[in-house]
């Protein structure tokens, strides 16, 4: 297989509008799909908000304190805001391999590999989506979210790292579906990392993250 160019890195300051994030997602997917645009890797930070997947239990939206919204992707409910680094990662696995567990297992990969540069021991968890470390208590902690969607074989959403979000947000929603475990971030962690250095941790990781799901095609 020949190597591919590298997606376009795209860091958007402030706050982005969900909605028209999610809008700019499709019109790139539909781009990409038809050979008009280059994969990319968008980084944002979303004011406080919750996105539905489409597996959502409305039980589990238990205190709408903030817009909901329709994301569209797997998964249930995901709580995004100030201090939470998303990245929407919009690769082309027709060209990359189409395995969407592998595209999944490999995301969940990049994140981990990523907070291993600030000395947190994530790591994924069997029979759960996401990314899991041990918080101050020894609880076993969600850190990042995964959420996915693939259209004509063009990936939209991807990731959630919390770097430094309000914990109490995600007490609005049961998070993931998941009531069991509480959420952590890298604050609460000790780890005073800014989205200047989340961001090169995850530039840094990210040619393994592409080498892992190009070795599938």
């Amino acid at each position: 297989m020949s190597r591919l160019p590298p997606p376009e890195w795209t860091v958007s300051p402030g706050l982005t509008d969900y909605p028209g994030a999610l809008a700019d997602m499709e019109a790139r997917a539909a781009a990409i799909f038809a050979g008009e645009a280059s994969e990319r890797i968008w980084l944002l930070e979303h004011p406080p908000l919750y996105t539905a997947g489409t597996s959502s239990d409305p039980a589990e939206l238990l205190d709408p304190r903030f817009p909901v919204y329709d994301a569209g992707r797997g998964g249930r409910y995901t709580y995004h805001g100030p201090g939470q680094r998303v990245g929407y990662v919009q690769l082309n696995l027709s060209k990359r391999g189409r395995d969407v567990r592998a595209y999944v297992s490999a995301l969940e990969g990049w994140v981990i590999d990523a907070l291993a540069k600030f000395g947190v021991a994530a790591r994924r968890a069997e029979g759960r989506i996401g990314i899991w470390t041990d918080d101050p208590n020894g609880r076993e902690a969600k850190i990042g979210a995964i959420g996915v969607r693939v259209k004509r074989w063009v990936t939209l959403h991807g990731v959630s790292l919390n770097v430094a979000p309000d914990l109490s947000h995600f007490g609005g929603i049961v998070p993931c579906g998941i009531a069991e475990f509480p959420v952590t971030s890298l604050a609460a962690l000790g780890r005073s990392a800014g989205f200047a250095e989340v961001d090169a941790a995850l530039a840094n990781a990210l040619p393994a993250f592409l080498d892992k799901i190009s070795a599938n095609d």
